[in-house]
């Protein structure tokens, strides 16, 4: 590869990591502004988390359509539109002065929500494998980051300029920014171009969807654990990001200024968690294709532990709970680049988009009911109970899960790196 071919893969990784940053920001900002918006619709813990899950649902349902039409088609030009209706279904969402209305268009910000399979699968045809799990880990520090400059907004600058409506506008403009630069700036990349077998080839030939691949999906062991954890692995990010901030505030006495102390040390410690996971993923796989699941169970066992540890300090121990949840942020997030490595580890590259889009599909078909659940555990109960009940429930589940992919990744990536070889001796 020349130095201008290599600086030009970090300039795609340094564009779509501005989009998964600004992007996050806005999705994940409501969370922040979960006090204010309440009140401005007198909405309950219920209708709250509905407004959520609706969301969820429409990016769930899209899942599967938006992973076929990028491996059919332009990746770049689809994520240029996935950025476009970002744009303009937050400025939809600012507009509305109703609460029937803040549902409907909060829950069309959903569909762009479900378009990350085609940036990772770009980004798999850029950097071979050995590469995946630290540039994934990188890419998706974008999402505490996100968090934390939301919480900033939310909670600092939206007092200053007008109300959360006013911030939904800057962020909504910033999409359609973004989808410019993308449409003209970031090119699309031969399927398949960083796998190790094709590496030294001129041309390469042109790998295209097909059903029978599609299937093939379906027989891989070690996908069928990845969905599992899927499934129940989400739960606690959406319980967080939905509820947390109301947490802090109502149940454990924390006004914004110490919500922000508090919270944006451990939005750090989580950002920097996401790219040493994915990092010790790499080291791992170099050693045995077990590596990447190891660093994984090892993140939510201990993810749990500290989980549960942090909600059940008592209040006036505000030391501890910090030093808990610090811990917490360390674990959380080793696993989210390696599922996507792993899944990259397992499958043909023509039908990677569908692959990681029916993972996500199966993810959010439980974490859209992961606010509604939430909701309701919290009306009955109280907060501290929905959160500490669904984090550490769900995490133990996904220990075991990835237990299961222990025993079946060596056959499944042995696999495909035989049929990749088989291509390369018939070009």
């Amino acid at each position: 590869m020349s130095k201008e071919q290599s600086r030009y893969r970090w300039f795609v990784v340094v564009v779509f990591f501005f989009f998964m940053l600004l992007h996050q920001t806005d999705k994940l900002m409501i969370g922040s502004m979960q006090v204010q918006i309440s009140e401005d619709f007198q909405l309950n813990n219920k209708q709250w988390g509905l407004i959520n899950s609706g969301a969820l649902i429409v990016a769930t349902v899209l899942y599967p359509i938006w992973g076929y039409l990028y491996d059919r088609f332009s990746r770049t030009k689809l994520l240029s539109l996935a950025s476009f209706i970002w744009g303009a279904t937050t400025w939809l969402n600012a507009v509305v002065r109703t609460y029937g209305g803040f549902l409907f268009t909060r829950a069309s910000t959903g569909i762009d929500d479900s378009s990350y399979p085609g940036l990772y699968t770009l980004i798999a045809d850029y950097f071979g494998p050995t590469l995946r799990g630290k540039i994934y880990g990188i890419l998706q520090l974008a999402q505490p980051l996100g968090y934390l400059v939301g919480m900033i907004l939310a909670l600092m600058v939206a007092p200053l300029i007008g109300g959360w409506r006013s911030i939904f506008f800057i962020t909504g403009s910033l999409g359609l920014v973004i989808a410019v630069l993308i449409y003209f700036g970031v090119k699309e990349m031969p399927r398949g171009k960083a796998e190790p077998e094709f590496e030294n080839m001129a041309e390469m030939q042109t790998f295209k969807f097909s059903w029978a691949e599609a299937k093939e999906i379906f027989k891989k062991k070690t996908m069928w654990f990845v969905f599992l954890q899927g499934f129940a692995g989400v739960f606690p990010w959406n319980v967080i990001t939905f509820f947390f901030f109301a947490y802090l505030e109502k149940e454990r006495g924390y006004d914004a200024e110490g919500i922000l102390f508090t919270m944006a040390p451990v939005i750090l410690i989580l950002a920097a968690g996401y790219f040493v996971g994915g990092a010790l993923g790499d080291l791992a796989f170099k050693y045995t294709n077990k590596g990447r699941i190891v660093v994984s169970s090892i993140g939510v066992l201990l993810g749990a532990l500290f989980m549960y540890l942090a909600i059940t300090t008592p209040i006036d121990a505000k030391n501890q709970f910090f030093i808990f949840m610090c811990l917490t942020a360390i674990f959380m997030p080793l696993s989210s680049a390696n599922v996507i490595a792993t899944v990259y580890d397992v499958t043909v590259p023509e039908v990677r988009s569908t692959a990681q889009a029916v993972e996500y599909f199966i993810e959010n078909a439980g974490a859209a009911f992961a606010p509604i659940l939430t909701g309701f555990i919290a009306d009955a109960y109280d907060l501290k109970t929905a959160i500490l009940l669904i984090c550490t429930a769900t995490w133990i589940l996904c220990f075991f899960f990835y237990l299961g992919a222990i025993f079946t990744i060596d056959k499944d990536s042995h696999d495909l790196r035989n049929q990749m070889a088989e291509r390369a001796k018939a070009m």
